[in-house]
């Protein structure tokens, strides 16, 4: 069962989802919380009540609805994690790590960038690295970092000089969240299209995708419905990273049709909208 929140209505499409009768009373409603807040930024609420936040670009996210500029509207937060270094992913990162001594982690170079400029301290910018699977909040969630095909350069404002710095930052990537109740997601981040997608459905076999679609600087439509079609066959697919700036023209209306028929279900959802899995 999944259950949309907002402005649109709630369907059921009878998902399954079994859970061990040993777990906690949350844990046994099987449930995933997913809120989109605009670009590629989300807040997933698991089914064990962890809260993990990707890319987290709120308070200068046009699209972002105004509550939760305030970040402390995202309550606490456990866990954080970014694709790579732009500023509308890595965005209020940091802030929401210091606020919530929850570690931030990205790919292996922004980190270390991160500590070296002293943005973060160690502990809250770890590295990690792409086919490294970590289990931060408990072996039953496991987070795997998968390739994707994109730039991550990290743009720095140097309190001395008052003046921007480019540093490294790391490669880009994806994410693999396989949840208690092995429900998996696949948030791809900024990534062209590549044949390795086929690879990443054959061997990590997500459920649900968020994919970007706005074209430009990530796939557009066209892109995004072959790599749903042909590569990854998810059952379900979010689309993300489109109208937020101008350059974004993609729209969820050409996704679909793109993908023409299809075993897909497709949610396009708005900024502020929740799905539960």
């Amino acid at each position: 069962m999944y259950r949309r929140d907002g402005c649109i209505s709630v369907l059921i499409l009878g998902i399954v989802l079994v859970v061990a009768g040993s777990t906690p009373l949350r844990a046994q409603t099987g449930k995933i919380e997913i809120l989109w807040l605009g670009q590629s930024a989300t807040r997933i609420t698991t089914v064990s009540g962890k809260v993990i936040v990707i890319d987290p670009f709120l308070t200068q996210n046009p699209k972002t609805p105004p509550q939760y500029k305030n970040l402390d509207a995202l309550g606490k937060v456990d866990l954080i994690l970014v694709t790579h270094a732009h500023g509308d992913h890595l965005g209020d990162g940091p802030e929401l790590a210091k606020k919530n001594k929850a570690p931030l982690y990205g790919p292996a170079g922004l980190d270390q960038s991160l500590q070296t400029l002293g943005v973060l301290p160690p502990e809250l910018a770890p590295r990690m690295n792409k086919g490294g699977t970590i289990t931060p909040l408990g072996p039953d969630i496991k987070i795997t970092m998968v390739h994707a095909e994109h730039s991550s350069e990290l743009v720095w404002k140097n309190p001395a000089t008052g003046k921007d710095e480019t540093h490294p930052g790391g490669e880009p990537c994806g994410f693999i969240i396989e949840f208690e109740n092995g429900f998996k997601l696949y948030h791809m981040g900024d990534t062209a299209l590549f044949g390795d997608m086929k690879f990443i459905r054959e061997y990590y076999k997500p459920d649900l995708i968020m994919i970007p679609i706005g074209g430009h600087f990530v796939m557009n439509p066209k892109d995004a419905a072959y790599a749903t079609n042909q590569y990854l066959k998810p059952k379900f697919a979010i689309p993300i990273h489109y109208a937020t700036f101008l350059q974004l023209k993609g729209t969820p209306q050409e996704y679909m049709q793109a993908l023409g028929s299809t075993s897909t279900k497709v949610f396009p959802i708005n900024p502020g909208d929740k799905l539960t899995f």
